[in-house]
Order: C-alpha cells, then sequence, then structure tokens
C-alpha cells in the first residue's frame, strides 16, 4: 500500500472526524474516559492532517519548479531551478517518510535495547570461528552507532571461536535496527583447519530479542526457576572472578536457560539474566498470542525465522548477500569490520513495506 491510495476523499473524511471531534470537546464532555480517548485521537489525526498537508504543498511547490524549469532558457535560471528540485525532492522524500511512519507505524519495540544470541551451527571449529566473526561484526557497528556491548554469557572453542555467545546491546532504538538479523547466516570460506584449500559452507544462527519494558513483564513464580551459581571465566566476561559471581537461570515449565557473567556483583547479574529470561518468555508468548497474524504475514513476506537463510557471506568473491532484501554487495571486508549501514537501511526500508503489506491486507479484509 503507499500513500497515493489514500484518496482526497479519504483525507476530507479524516478532516470531517477531526472538526467534529473538535466540536465535541468544545461543546464539552462529561465523561473524562470518553474525553480522553477524543483527545489522543484529535492528536493523531492533527498529526496525520498537518503531515499531510507539508506533503501536499512540498508536491505543488516542486511540480511549479520543475514547470519553470521546462520553460526557461535562461542558464542562471536553469541551474538555480534545479538546484531547487534537487532540495524539494529530498523534502518530498522526508515528508513522505514522516507520513508514512504516521499511517503505518514502527514496531512501538523498536527503540528496546536488545540481547543478541551468536549460535554456531554446522560446520564445527569453522562455525564457531564465523560466530567470532559476526560478534566482531556486531559489536564494531554498535560501536559506530555509540551503543554499549556487554557479553552475558559465552563458550569458547580452543581455537578462540565460539559455540555460543549472548550479548546486551542498549541504546538508541537498537531493536529497530538489528531485528531482521535473525535467521541463519551462511558463510563460505576456506577454513584455517583446511588443508586443501577447498571452500566450505558453514552456518551460525543469529537471534535477536528486544528487551521489554517494565509493562510488559510477565509474573514468573519463584517455585518455576532454578538459579545456580558459577565462577565466571574466560572470554564471557571482563575479568576472571574470584567468586562464584555468575549466574545461570532455569525456567523449568519451558526449558528456557539464560546466564550471566558480565558484572563483578552476583546480583546484578541475576537482574541482568532475569531480564534475559522475561524477553525469551514474552517473546514466545507474543509468538503463540499472534500465531494466526503470523500466519498472514509469511504468507506476504515469507516466516524470516530462525530456521531461514538470511544472508550468505562469500569470502572467495568478497560478497555478502541479504537474502531478505535481495542485496548483494560485492565489500565483505569492510561489512565485516562493522559497517553494516548499507544493510541495516535496506532491511528497515524493507520493513516499512512490509507494514504497508499487513496495513493493506487489514484494510482488504474489512
Amino acid at each position: 500500500m503507499s500513500i497515493d491510495r489514500f484518496s482526497a476523499i479519504a483525507w476530507d473524511q479524516l478532516q470531517v472526524r477531526h472538526d467534529q471531534i473538535n466540536l465535541q470537546l468544545t461543546t464539552g464532555v462529561n465523561d473524562n474516559n470518553l474525553r480522553s480517548e477524543l483527545q489522543k485521537e484529535l492528536f493523531n489525526l492533527i498529526g496525520l492532517l498537518t503531515a499531510h498537508k507539508t506533503l501536499r504543498d512540498l508536491q505543488h511547490s516542486l511540480q511549479i519548479t520543475q514547470d519553470q524549469l521546462s520553460q526557461t532558457h535562461d542558464l542562471d535560471l536553469v541551474e538555480l531551478f534545479r538546484e531547487e528540485i534537487l532540495d524539494l525532492t529530498e523534502k518530498v522524500k522526508s515528508a513522505e517518510a514522516v507520513l508514512d511512519d504516521l499511517l503505518f507505524p514502527p514496531d512501538p519495540l523498536d527503540s528496546s535495547d536488545v540481547f543478541l544470541e551468536i549460535r554456531a551451527g554446522t560446520g564445527g571449529q569453522e562455525a564457531a570461528l564465523f560466530a567470532y566473526d559476526l560478534l566482531r561484526m556486531y559489536s564494531n557497528y554498535a560501536l559506530m552507532k555509540n551503543w554499549h556491548v556487554s557479553i552475558m554469557s559465552a563458550s569458547q572453542t580452543d581455537l578462540k571461536g565460539y559455540k555460543e555467545v549472548v550479548i546486551n546491546i542498549t541504546g538508541k532504538n537498537v531493536y529497530g535496527h538489528l531485528k531482521r538479523e535473525s535467521g541463519v547466516h551462511r558463510v563460505q570460506r576456506v577454513p584455517v583447519t583446511e588443508a586443501s584449500g577447498r571452500v566450505h559452507t558453514s552456518t551460525v544462527t543469529v537471534a535477536v530479542l528486544p528487551e521489554m519494558p517494565e509493562t510488559a513483564q510477565v509474573e514468573i513464580n519463584p517455585n518455576d526457576i532454578r538459579i545456580d551459581t558459577f565462577r565466571a571465566s574466560g572470554a564471557g566476561g571482563q575479568h576472571v572472578n574470584t567468586t562464584d559471581s555468575a549466574i545461570r537461570i532455569t525456567h523449568i515449565p519451558s526449558g528456557i536457560v539464560v546466564s550471566c557473567q558480565d558484572e563483578r556483583s552476583q546480583h546484578k547479574n541475576k537482574a541482568k539474566a532475569l531480564k534475559a529470561l522475561q524477553s525469551k518468555l514474552i517473546t514466545e508468548q507474543l509468538r503463540e498470542r499472534n500465531e494466526q497474524a503470523r500466519v498472514q504475514r509469511n504468507s506476504l513476506i515469507g516466516t524470516g525465522g530462525r530456521s531461514e537463510k538470511v544472508r550468505t557471506y562469500n569470502y572467495p568473491q568478497n560478497r555478502v548477500s541479504d537474502h531478505q532484501v535481495n542485496l548483494t554487495l560485492n565489500k565483505l571486508d569492510i561489512i565485516m569490520e562493522g559497517n553494516l549501514e548499507e544493510l541495516i537501511s535496506a532491511l528497515i526500508q524493507y520493513d516499512r513495506e512490509v507494514r504497508r503489506a499487513e496495513a493493506a491486507a487489514n484494510i482488504q479484509k474489512k
């Protein structure tokens, strides 16, 4: 669904509704709950109508400038009009994006911090080494975004790869940027353990879980969890503990296990591990609750689940291919240093298109 599909009649109807609510609030509403609901609706309508008018005004100015360009032969004016057209075109794109977000609001969890899990899949030691490479890639990207990264738990191999590693990333709109990293990441390269120089294919699984806000917390029965302490060691912590401060929590009904050894304090590790458990439990609840909606969404865009291959990293060809957006970049060396902006921007745009498709499907159902 595009903005152009909202006809002039639809916008007129929104204006009529705006005027009706404004009159109703002006003449007086005795019910406080109703007043609150009307004020909220009016606020949303004002935002929509204002953004729509801004876009239409910019489009009108752009059309006038283009007409002026086509009618002039003065070289100085031609250059002036061309510069103005470039400026107005960018302003139109920005205005479209603003209106787009109002019409198709992003996931409210996009502003959340995340727990990012990286696990070696098929490929043995090579998969574990690539898990290390992905950890470095995401850590560098987070550094570029001024986010903070802490390793919650890790299991290393003797070659310094990772069987699994869980990190906590905090900052501005972390989940919105990283949520489509979830899935199977495939690497094609010659492993360091390969003597004959043959290219092998290995896989690593990435899962990105939003850190849930306090208002979304689920109640965890203390009898449903088992808490174990152990001594943090190796790359999983920022230090090697001399006390059993690391925490492992097992949620017995679901079998979910989380651990944290990043902090020196056992209390802080427990609090962080409980946050990770909350995120996993709520994510699972949302999956079950929205199963029917998920099926409809999958018919539009595919599942995007962890079982699906989302990206391929081909080292011999210095190539990265993201299969969600059909984007191939011949700059693997740069991307592995954390320069993910081009990929992430394409995925954010893809997410915007998914919201449009879902809105269109919902409108058609009605």
